[in-house]
């Protein structure tokens, strides 16, 4: 008879996760190194109660960390796993109704972004002894449906814990969907609250160490075969490098490959980091917020070889990227679904390290011609002193925001981990950083969610933690983000995690304020001003008097202010160098002129303008909107066709 041990579902669960390990080639971890979780009368005396058991009886088997907000646990989560390369994330368990819904939005963000979280969010009794409870919402038309039935669109896998015998099965079912880099995201297990409390006799099978391995594929033969030959019969190919490239720790079997044919790359947001800037390969980001070196080599390229991306609407400017009539697509992609994306007839299915290997192989003696190379290292000569220009220093006392992303490249140190996700700091960073380490730039851009930038910066730090090294990781977040969900910073002041936090001000949301002015509603509604009572609008020129800095202070950290007086952006170097030597967590404020931009990358995106109008703005933004739509590749047929 097999040996069982008497608990709680939760117990069960708990230490379940706890012997959970992920292992990829020589490296083995832990899967759930730790949870987060913020209690209330729905996991209060399960979840909490096994947690803090276990913390009694196995100190360190399973930490606990506290959060002041249930997405922000989940964003913690997420810049953990990104760290790890998809190998790691943390449990986030919250308690019935709000609690749990508050983390739909970090579900959303872990899933677009094809990486792993473990959401535990608690449910009303599956018993229906007490209904409804506190926090229960009710539907006529279906009484078995819970608020926790939202997660089922956000989630890579979702399950309900009606009964304590389900456990095992979908526990082991939500382990091997974090660990499948084709299925990954968020995986959410909901938990009754009385069946979180119910007894079972669980067998010790269930609660030892079990090893799950992260699949790398090799291309099959003739898909490899079709790649290759492509990739011969292209004349001006370029490499698209997405987060794959990253999650597969494929930067070295990238620049290999790069160096062996002459092929440029240019780089998603997520696969920023697959080569150095300073690379003669790298040309940058490409689409809608990428180099005009980028843009110019895809526009007229013959074969695009993605690796590892989603092909989103920024990577592709809405389809207008590639122009050339006759391009093909070669895709390769560990997910099925990626891989067959732009209607390719060369999807290749398969680990992006493993790919890269055979097709170097494979395409032994192909290199790109002289003419073709000579053009690549013109266009990186061009973009690299446009960018140059930039993010130099000047004497201004409100500085633009490319000067002050020049101030934190010239300050940071190269192993440093820039953190960023939302309003107008991705394009810039995307045009102007220069990265110079793997998992130096982390950018959430897929969701690009406003307030991830601390507590993705806070899993970002603990991610470094873990495997030993002490980088810093310096946040860059705009007011508008910042007042969205700040709060974490008392997590970093709790725990001693040293972060530095980059407020950059600009009064309103500078981002949706330009493309508001590029679709012709003159920044209605993005400006941070008092209501004016005649206009009924927030259009004026005086500000409002929030401190920002006063709010970070009260938090309980450094921080220090940058003074609008010329040489601002030096002001700001010598900050972050201040920043950099403390052992504390550290706020910097600055306060930038949101009307000057980054350089034009010469990408376009597709956001509609308003057919008819009253307005001689929206209707100057409509002829420019048709004249840009034209350039639209459609996925079949038309000029963009397969050849």
């Amino acid at each position: 008879m097999a040996q069982t041990k008497r608990m709680t579902v939760a117990q069960a669960l708990v230490e379940f996760l706890a012997n959970q390990w992920t292992v990829d080639g020589d490296i083995r971890e832990r899967t759930i190194p730790a949870t987060f979780g913020i209690f209330g009368h729905g996991n209060v005396a399960g979840i909490g109660q096994a947690l803090r058991q276990l913390h009694v009886e196995q100190p360190g088997l399973m930490p606990y960390h506290q959060a002041r907000n249930e997405q922000a646990m989940v964003h913690q989560g997420v810049g953990y796993a990104r760290m790890h390369r998809r190998r790691a994330t943390y449990a986030a368990a919250a308690s019935v109704g709000p609690g749990s819904t508050n983390m739909l939005t970090g579900a959303a963000l872990a899933t677009t972004n094809r990486l792993p979280v473990l959401l535990l969010p608690s449910d009303t009794f599956a018993t229906r002894v007490a209904d409804p409870v506190l926090q229960q919402l009710e539907q006529p038309h279906d009484i078995g449906l819970t608020v926790n039935d939202a997660f089922r669109p956000l989630s890579r896998f979702f399950d309900r814990v009606q009964r304590p015998e389900q456990l095992y099965s979908i526990a082991l079912a939500a382990m091997r969907v974090l660990t499948d880099p084709a299925e990954t995201g968020a995986v959410t297990i909901a938990l009754p609250e009385d069946v979180q409390a119910e007894v079972a006799d669980v067998p010790l099978e269930f609660l030892q160490p079990r090893e799950w391995r992260i699949r790398r594929p090799r291309p099959e033969r003739d898909a490899l075969a079709a790649a290759v030959r492509a990739i011969r019969a292209a004349k001006r190919p370029l490499i698209v490098a997405g987060g794959g490239v990253l999650y597969s720790t494929a930067e070295g079997e990238l620049r290999r490959f790069v160096e062996a044919t002459g092929i440029p790359a240019a780089f998603t947001q997520a696969g920023v980091g697959g080569l150095e800037w300073a690379h003669p390969q790298n040309v940058g980001g490409v689409g809608a917020t990428g180099s005009s070196a980028a843009n110019r080599l895809a526009a007229d390229a013959d074969v695009v070889i993605g690796i590892g991306t989603r092909y989103s609407d920024f990577t592709t400017a809405s389809r207008t990227a590639f122009q050339n009539p006759g391009v093909v697509f070669v895709n390769i992609n560990v997910a099925p679904f990626d891989a067959v994306k732009h209607g390719t007839r060369v999807p290749v299915v398969a680990d992006a390290r493993e790919a890269l290997v055979e097709l170097q192989e494979a395409l032994a003696g192909f290199r790109v011609e002289a003419d073709y190379a000579e053009r690549i290292a013109r266009e990186k000569e061009a973009w690299d002193a446009v960018t140059e220009d930039a993010l130099a220093a000047t004497d201004v006392a409100l500085p633009g925001q490319p000067e002050v992303i020049g101030a934190v490249l010239r300050a940071s140190a190269p192993d440093d981990v820039l953190v960023q996700a939302a309003g107008s700091l991705p394009g810039d960073l995307h045009k102007l950083w220069r990265v110079r380490d793997p998992l130096g730039y982390h950018v959430e851009y897929a969701f690009s969610t406003m307030g991830y930038e601390i507590a993705g910066g806070l899993g970002v730090k603990r991610g470094a933690m873990a495997d030993g090294s002490d980088r810093d990781v310096i946040v860059m977040v705009g007011d508008g983000s910042y007042l969205m969900l700040n709060t974490e910073l008392v997590t970093a002041v709790a725990e001693g995690l040293k972060v530095i936090v980059i407020i950059v001000q600009n009064h309103g949301y500078a981002s949706i304020g330009h493309l508001s002015e590029t679709v012709g509603v003159d920044r209605f509604g993005t400006q941070y001003r008092p209501r004016n009572p005649q206009t009924l609008d927030f259009q004026g020129e005086q500000v409002l008097p929030v401190d920002l800095a006063a709010n970070a202070r009260s938090y309980g950290l450094e921080v220090v202010e940058v003074p609008v007086e010329p040489g601002a952006s030096a002001r700001l170097e010598e900050a972050i160098a201040r920043a950099k030597a403390s052992d504390r967590a550290t706020v910097i404020h600055i306060n930038t002129d949101p009307l000057v931009y980054a350089p034009d990358g010469e990408g376009w995106w597709d956001v509609p303008v308003a057919g008819v109008s009253t307005l001689e703005s929206t209707r100057r933004a409509r002829a420019e909107y048709e004249r840009q739509v034209a350039a639209q590749r459609p996925l079949l047929g038309g000029t963009g066709a397969d050849a």
